[in-house]
């Protein structure tokens, strides 16, 4: 078995010795030593540091697809969001989010805004961002024109946005600036507790009885072996599959991982499952001593 499927059984992700012999997995390390990214951009940062552990086309400007609402929801979080305020599902709010994946937040509905604030950052429903937007005074516009502010304000030279929740490919930032919004995302509570969670279950309002369970796409916060401080999954199809994500490993510092371009769902993952590994390696040979 190979050493990357070694790695992802332990995360879950990895078929059973008997199945992983029958095909070629992917090496955890290149010839130089270095984790065998497979996303087309990353950064993996020391956020104690701040040393850059691994770059690959870090500056590279790519779509970033549904990363976009870790900003989007700071903008809503800075605007003073009343989670316990109710909010009702519009026609608007599902023109935003055509093209995207399946919404479980029918029109006519109405959910407090905590159960929409983890169906955005969790599960990814695009129906949930323009309603928060609502909620805190913002249309969509002018939540897009916050969102590019908050990324002059962070420093982000090469992030900008057009739409609230990433469908659109002109959503654009580099692996580089995303390690920015991560450390953003990192500062507020309401973010990070929520992208902590596996599991949630929100209740429509007026619906006694009606529950809607939700998973977090973020398999390695589902799995529990990392401390995962907060993260954002995403895809479209120029964007392919992309992954940001801050964790603390057995090396009890903070890190910061983004993967963008990733050709197959669980390939992110499989970058992650690498990189940690080869963290947690190069801990171990310079407490050895070599």
């Amino acid at each position: 078995m190979t050493r990357l499927c070694s790695s992802l059984l332990i995360l879950g992700l990895c078929a059973s010795p008997a199945v992983a012999r029958k095909s070629r997995g992917v090496s955890t390390y290149t010839r130089q030593g270095l984790p065998n990214i497979q996303a087309q951009a990353a950064a993996v940062v020391d956020l104690t540091s701040n040393e850059e552990l691994v770059m690959k086309n870090a500056d590279e400007v790519r779509p970033i697809a549904s990363i976009s609402k870790l900003m989007a929801m700071l903008v809503v979080l800075d605007h003073k969001l009343d989670f316990d305020g109710v909010t009702t599902m519009t026609e608007s709010d599902r023109l935003i989010a055509t093209g995207g994946a399946r919404s479980r937040l029918p029109v006519g509905l109405a959910f407090t805004n905590r159960d929409l604030l983890h169906a955005a950052l969790m599960a990814s429903d695009n129906r949930a961002v323009p309603a928060l937007g609502r909620a805190v005074g913002l249309d969509p516009p002018q939540l897009v024109a916050a969102m590019n502010a908050k990324a002059v304000e962070l420093g982000l030279k090469n992030t900008r946005f057009e739409d609230p929740v990433g469908l659109n490919s002109n959503n654009t930032s580099t692996a580089r600036d995303l390690v920015h919004l991560l450390r953003a995302a990192m500062r507020n509570a309401t973010i990070t507790e929520i992208t902590q969670k596996a599991h949630y279950v929100a209740h429509p309002v007026g619906k006694p009885g009606w529950t809607i369970e939700y998973t977090n796409t973020d398999v390695i916060a589902r799995n529990g072996r990392y401390e995962v401080i907060t993260g954002k999954t995403g895809y479209t199809d120029l964007a392919l599959y992309c992954l940001a994500i801050a964790v603390k490993m057995q090396t009890d510092r903070p890190v910061a991982m983004v993967f963008l371009g990733a050709v197959g769902k669980m390939t992110r993952f499989g970058d992650f499952g690498r990189v940690a590994q080869w963290l947690l390696e190069r801990k171990w040979l310079k407490r050895a001593g070599l």
